[in-house]
């Protein structure tokens, strides 16, 4: 059929089952955005990511590279998040593309190894960083990422208003904070624009493959995880088929230029041959560049800047478990909004829980990072498939935004990140398989929840079912 033939559905209304609350503007979903990508990772991921690469333009390619990802990506989702503007993003585009096992196999996969790994993540590094201050020990530092998570769950259960003005403040403070890094170190302390250009003497560095390439990836992905935090809030924001978009690409811009400031400043006060020795980049640049003072500070800016990200991260995840579970296919309450708060505030105790125990299996930073990380890869992939598969099966269906470069571009996407997966896979392959386990894990779940009715208590028919 033509398209002047063809006639536009319009797009699907609200779950009728979702009892959460438009409450998000679009300045609220930008500042989501921005703090659940920058946390930690810009200042804890640059000594391991120089290492792996040991030459200044490998090391800004690698974060333009993974910018430019995560645009792909972001591209994507726009077109999804505008076209179903529900709770639960991935979840729900892999459930109208395919079929609702995909849908809650890629919904178990966010849900319990990057949402839960990353909160984990970022509380594991809160600790570590507290612990530069204060003395904690191993018991200690463990007690303290516990109960930031405990109490940054406990700060969205009452309200998501209260969450995401909390998150407007930080994150404006955070940016103010790093512009001003950026702006007024290499003024202030000592340094050479030369390291920009110098890779460290008689490591190889020139014959780097695309293997090291791939594995860098890693922390750099893990580093812009966070991106398309708005598509899973989407029903709870005022207008979000503009506003879907809108946040993702303003967001993730933001992010992009400031991680490439932040690494030119970083070269500037340490040459590749220390940057990949040091285990807080930003706390070595400001003792180098502002004395020992500096650094003290830096440091707290960090523990501030990972705490905003993490409350950000704590805000979001949520709502893909409270999206399965208004379809039938996740344990039974978890569904539920506080009558009073109007948040998931059993699906915010689930997700509390479920960090808390991997902060007790996977203690190690690297570790939880590259488990994360590795589900990131899979699930963009997969949102990705789904934007091909709805093009197909529902073209007269109303989109807002159409992706940008399609079919090219989310093409590109898709192999460069089936690269990664692939060099992860090879390169720390323990972690990846446990994040693979963890997804698998959901199938008996899927058919158990299946069989006994789920996706029946009211949810909407979205589109046709896969095939058709």
């Amino acid at each position: 059929m033509s398209d002047a033939g063809r006639r536009e559905t319009p797009a699907p209304a609200r779950h009728p089952r979702d009892a959460l609350r438009p409450a998000l503007s679009l300045g609220d979903a930008t500042f989501l955005v921005v703090a659940s990508v920058i946390g930690s990772g810009i200042f804890l991921t640059p000594g391991p990511i120089a290492n792996t690469l040991p030459h200044p333009g490998w090391i800004f390619a690698a974060w333009l590279a993974g910018g430019l990802l995560s645009l792909a990506g972001a591209l994507a989702n726009a077109e999804l998040g505008a076209m179903y503007p529900h709770a639960g993003g991935d979840y729900v585009y892999l459930r109208e593309a395919f079929h609702p096992a995909a849908g809650f196999l890629v919904g178990w996969l966010t849900f319990f190894v990057i949402y839960a790994g990353t909160i984990a993540t970022l509380a594991a590094g809160f600790a570590g960083s507290l612990a530069s201050f204060v003395p904690l020990g191993e018991a200690g530092t463990l007690a303290v990422a516990v109960g930031i998570t405990v109490a940054s769950t406990a700060l969205n259960w009452i309200g998501v208003r209260v969450g995401a003005r909390f998150n407007n403040a930080t994150t404006l403070l955070k940016v103010l904070a790093i512009v001003a890094f950026v702006a007024l170190g290499p003024f202030v302390g000592p340094g050479s624009w030369t390291n920009l250009a110098s890779p460290a003497p008689g490591d190889g560095s020139g014959a780097i493959g695309l293997s090291s390439f791939g594995l860098a990836l890693s922390p750099v992905l893990f580093s812009y995880l966070g991106w398309n935090a708005t598509v899973y809030v989407a029903s709870e924001m005022h207008v979000p088929e503009r506003d879907v978009p809108r946040s993702l690409f303003l967001g993730l811009t933001v992010c992009a230029a400031i991680y490439l400031a932040v690494n030119a400043v970083y070269l500037y006060a340490l040459p590749v041959t220390e940057l990949r020795h040091v285990e807080n980049a930003g706390q070595a640049t400001a003792a180098v560049l502002f004395g020992s003072a500096g650094g003290r500070l830096v440091a707290a800016f960090v523990l501030a800047s990972i705490l905003g990200t993490l409350n950000a991260t704590i805000l979001v995840g949520p709502r893909i478990a409270y999206a399965m579970a208004i379809d039938g296919l996740f344990f039974r309450g978890v569904e539920q909004v506080h009558p009073r708060f109007g948040t998931p505030h059993v699906a915010l105790l689930v997700q509390a829980l479920v960090s808390v125990g991997l902060l007790l299996l996977l203690r190690s930073f690297p570790r939880v990072l590259d488990y994360t990380t590795f589900a990131i890869v899979l699930a963009t992939m997969a949102d990705t498939a789904a934007l091909y598969a709805l093009r197909r099966r529902q073209p007269a269906r109303r989109r807002p935004y159409h992706a940008w470069g399609y079919p090219l571009v989310p093409a590109l996407y898709l192999v460069a990140n089936a690269a990664i997966a692939f060099a992860m896979l090879r390169g720390r392959p323990m972690e990846c398989l446990t994040g693979l386990a963890i997804a698998a894990s959901g199938l008996p779940f899927y058919l158990w929840w299946a069989a006994r009715g789920g996706d029946s208590p009211g949810a909407p028919n979205l589109g046709p079912p896969a095939g058709v």
